[in-house]
């Protein structure tokens, strides 16, 4: 694979292609996404599952939510987590910011410096208690701002410093 400097479009020509980022993500996020299953996926199958186990008459149709939701719960714990911390990179250069995210869909998303707004580091609170962040990145574009989640807080943290002194050099209205 070729490194990040021979990837990398020859200063001046003003061309950024799409290709995949450098970096990978922290691996804590696989506990991040872990605790997202369990609160969302893993609620609704306890939630089902107390209805199939009181609720004698309808059993006939809460099984098969219960075994739909127990599959779904196994592959967003045992599956998804892993799945996308080998999918999901990012990288930050003096041109752009590039991100790969997604398991089942990929989304590769670019976006010129010169086109940012803002720059965010957000942090919940299981992202908190990992020592994780987000870096949200927003740009002109109708398509939201750029997410790169799973980064450890104080990388984020640079990262979002780096992004505001080089947007700050760059002529542009970001519009």
């Amino acid at each position: 694979m070729a490194s990040a400097e021979q990837r990398r479009p020859p200063s001046g020509t003003g061309a950024l292609r799409l290709r995949p980022p450098g970096n990978r993500i922290e691996r804590k996020a696989v506990w991040w996404w872990i605790a997202q299953a369990v609160v969302m996926p893993g609620s609704l199958l306890a939630a089902v599952s107390v209805g199939y186990l009181l609720w004698e008459a309808a059993r006939p149709w809460l099984i098969v939510a219960v075994v739909v939701l127990a599959v779904l719960t196994s592959v967003s714990l045992f599956v998804e987590p892993f799945w996308r911390y080998a999918v999901h990179r990012w990288e930050v250069t003096d041109e752009a910011v590039y991100a790969l995210t997604g398991w089942l869909v990929r989304e590769w998303r670019v976006a010129p410096i010169s086109r940012i707004q803002t720059v965010d580091a957000v942090r919940g609170p299981v992202e908190q208690m990992l020592g994780l962040a987000t870096l949200r990145v927003t740009t002109a574009s109708s398509r939201g701002p750029i997410n790169i989640g799973g980064l450890d807080r104080d990388v984020a943290a640079a990262i979002a410093e780096r992004l505001t002194a080089v947007t700050q050099r760059t002529p542009g209205d970001a519009t």
